[in-house]
């Protein structure tokens, strides 16, 4: 008996969830058969169960609400605002009764006079009052048709935690397996059988991961029932629009984004949407507009929140945050539009023109925003006055597997959220300089200046890397600007199980849980937010462009640290870190061969690039390299250590990649050679800065189209015979004027038959880069 009632709560609290809407659409429906029948259905299996189980309270309840429906199937009564009320109420009062049952295994005693008499009370008018609730418009609807539904069981939550920490499991098992692999000789045999064995756990986690997804309409079902409460106690009109209830989410994010999401939309009812007559005074209609809309965009889940209201007043935000103090009056001039609006985020600021029982103290907003990006989202704000507003939340779809990059202090492991990344430096770059101004941190990287934080530091660790031998890793917190975290280590990018951790860990305000190594120790994951935060960072000051400061020292590079990495082929390489000046991660679309060089799109920069690639990887990740004058890329498969070169190097026997073979770790190790690297791949790629200058005439077309583009290439700079510079060489037509008195010349005829003595053909491409190359060493002899 005690399964069968576990059964029948569980079936009635389904079906609870999704009925408070399909009431509230079909007030605005009164002709929606479908709807009424799908309540009937519930009223009718809570009245035929309860006989069942002998729950004669529960039983009176819900037949006197399937009598009242069945009148008005049959027309002997008609839809109107007092019925739809009642039916809320009583079907209010089953889902109280169920709660007791699922508690205490039986109803509670009491008295539902007051809902039956609701109930069997007279029709009214028969004209209908006017709504001074809302309507719903669901794009999603429930089907009404059982054949169409899938086949589906039941299962208990702890039963499918349990199946997700046994893939959990399995997840650690092949990375440290993998690990094991990487570090031993296998054949190639077992590592096709570990490519096959890891595919199928990563099916399985997927597979097991669906199981944990959940709609989410059953997030957004209460929502119509509330704004219809809402807007029934302030007196409003409000028509609500929900779409995208068929996207699915991780059960424990729904639970998670409930609260911010319920808190948005009363503040949006209650503050952004006015009442009917403020409504048509501004030229509006007297129905206000509420859109809730889910959408999948890659790995994350967005719900946008816009009404048609009064939006928010920047201006009046900014002289609240100064009257709080939050804000200087020096700050507020140079405040953004969309800085002025990410005011509505801070804790005590308000528009609300009164405090009301629903909202308006500015308490609320800035925990809304906490609370989305302790889970690793962004809540972003848009709003034009007397327009509306717009709320958009940015949630990951699960929180259960992430791709995260492990860091070490001393011998500590940490983790960072891999989405919160922007880049990683090496603190002794030529491109990176480190300052403390008025005892903080300030790191510059490519001329942007970023607070910096040591890590070491914010815990409290012994750190046994001096600060300019540190790794700086930039991390933009969700809803911040970037920051740069000061490591002594960082490790490879892995996919971590992220679980609760203790309370008094997550007190602390910097971890958001924690995971376990491949080789099952223990590892704390970062929240980036929190962690600026203890760090002393305050991520709305730099958003509101107060970071000032100029940096004066430069950081030098050591010649013994050494970054080991494993290459896309396989082999066991390391490179100085001194060259190292940062790593980028790229699909393999922004490869392409052209002009005879591999090269690589980073950002807005194209470069040659180094290193074998095979044609079936999808990701590539790059080193870039910097000669303090140009750039070149090198692609690598992972980083597997940042060490010190304290072994002698056997030379290669030929120049090349390689400059040699040495001890890193115990293992061989191959030593890249940066010298050719930049020899061979560099050259090409910055000839523009090799200084010579080449003349041609700037009004014949054969010369600008044709020729300029050889000459560009064999290094020169090309300028036209207008330019007032000197040039090192010059080339003209045979007909062209000498150009005497200018370093260099060469003469091109257009007609091989009829050359001067001393011209050349201007097609022949190999007499002319004989002569260009000829013309070149001689610059450079003198």
């Amino acid at each position: 008996m005690d399964d069968l009632i576990a059964d029948f709560t569980a079936e009635c609290r389904e079906m609870l969830e999704a009925l408070g809407g399909e009431i509230v659409a079909w007030e605005a429906s009164p002709d929606d058969r479908a709807r009424l029948d799908s309540i009937f259905r519930f009223v009718h299996t809570v009245k035929g169960n309860c006989g069942f189980f002998d729950f004669p309270r529960l039983e009176a309840l819900s037949h006197a609400a399937e009598d009242a429906l069945a009148d008005v199937r049959a027309g002997r009564r008609s839809t109107d605002a007092a019925l739809v009320s009642a039916v809320l109420a009583v079907i209010d009062r089953i889902g109280d009764m169920i709660g007791a049952i699922e508690r205490d295994g039986a109803v509670p005693v009491g008295d539902d006079g007051d809902l039956l008499q609701a109930l069997l009370a007279a029709e009214p008018d028969p004209t209908p009052a006017p709504l001074a609730a809302t309507a719903i418009q669901e794009t999603t609807a429930l089907s009404t048709n059982p054949a169409a539904a899938p086949r589906t069981i039941r299962l208990s939550v702890e039963l499918l935690d349990r199946m997700m920490s046994g893939v959990s499991d399995m997840v650690l098992a092949r990375n440290e397996l993998a690990r094991r692999l990487r570090e031993t000789d296998t054949a190639v045999d077992v590592d096709g059988a570990f490519e096959r064995l890891s595919g199928i756990i990563a099916e399985m986690r997927d597979a097991v991961t669906r199981t944990r997804m959940q709609r989410i309409e059953n997030l957004f079902v209460a929502l119509p029932r509330m704004v219809r409460d809402l807007s029934a106690e302030l007196g409003k009109q409000v028509l609500v629009d929900i779409e995208g209830g068929d996207v699915e989410l991780d059960r424990e994010m729904i639970e998670m984004i409930r609260d911010p999401l319920t808190h948005i939309i009363r503040n949006a009812v209650d503050h952004g949407i006015e009442r009917p007559a403020e409504r048509l005074a501004a030229g509006k209609r007297e129905i206000g507009l509420l859109s809730v809309v889910a959408r999948q965009s890659g790995n994350q889940i967005l719900i946008d929140i816009a009404d048609d209201g009064k939006g928010i007043d920047g201006a009046r935000l900014v002289d609240k945050a100064i009257a709080a103090g939050t804000l200087d009056p020096s700050e507020a001039a140079r405040l953004s539009p969309r800085e002025r609006l990410a005011l509505v985020f801070e804790a005590g600021l308000s528009t609300a023109q009164e405090v009301t029982a629903i909202s308006g103290r500015g308490v609320g907003m800035d925990v809304v925003r906490s609370n989305i990006e302790r889970i690793g989202g962004t809540v972003e704000v848009d709003s034009t006055p007397g327009s509306g507003t717009r709320m958009t939340l940015r949630v990951p779809l699960t929180l259960t597997i992430i791709p995260a990059l492990t860091v070490s202090i001393g011998n500590q492991h940490f983790a960072i959220p891999r989405a919160a990344i922007d880049e990683i430096v090496r603190a002794n770059g030529a491109s990176v300089t480190l300052d403390h101004i008025g005892g903080a941190g300030v790191a510059t990287i490519r001329g942007r200046r970023v607070p910096e934080i040591s890590l070491a530091d914010v815990l409290g660790l012994a750190s046994d890397v001096a600060d300019e031998e540190r790794t700086l890793v930039v991390i933009r917190p969700a809803g911040g600007d970037v920051y740069a975290l000061a490591v002594d280590r960082i490790h490879d990018h892995e996919e971590l199980v992220v679980k609760p951790a203790a309370p008094a860990v997550m007190a602390t305000g910097l971890y958001a849980g924690t995971t376990l190594a491949d080789d099952g120790s223990p590892i704390l994951l970062f929240d980036p937010a929190g962690l600026a935060e203890v760090g002393g960072v305050r991520l709305e000051a730099q958003e509101r462009g107060a970071r000032v400061v100029e940096a004066t020292s430069q950081a030098i590079a050591r010649d013994d640290n050494v970054l080991l990495f494993n290459t896309l082929d396989g082999r066991r390489c390391a490179i100085r870190l001194g060259l190292v000046d940062r790593i980028d991660e790229v699909g393999i679309d922004a490869v392409r061969e052209s002009a005879g060089q591999l090269r690589v799109q980073l950002g807005d920069t194209i470069l040659p690039l180094a290193g074998r690639v095979p044609s079936d990887v999808e990701k590539l990740r790059v080193f870039r390299l910097s000669d303090g004058v140009s750039e070149i890329g090198l692609a690598f498969a992972e980083v597997v250590d940042l060490t010190v070169l304290d072994a002698s190097v056997l030379a290669a026997a030929t120049p090349g990649e390689v400059a040699g073979v040495t001890l890193l770790g115990g293992r061989p190790a191959e030593l890249i050679d940066a010298h050719w690297l930049f020899a061979t791949h560099g050259a090409a790629s910055h000839a523009d800065q090799r200084g010579a200058v080449c003349r041609i005439p700037s009004d014949d077309p054969w010369m600008q189209n044709m020729l300029r583009p050889i000459v560009e290439a064999a290094g020169y700079r090309v300028v036209g015979d207008d330019s007032d510079e000197t040039a090192d060489l010059t080339i003209v037509g045979d007909c062209d004027a000498p150009g005497e008195g200018e370093g260099q010349k060469i003469v091109l005829s257009s007609d091989p038959a009829s050359a001067v003595a001393g011209a050349i053909y201007r097609y022949d491409r190999v007499a002319l880069a004989a002569a260009l190359a000829s013309a070149a060493a001689a610059g450079r002899g003198r």
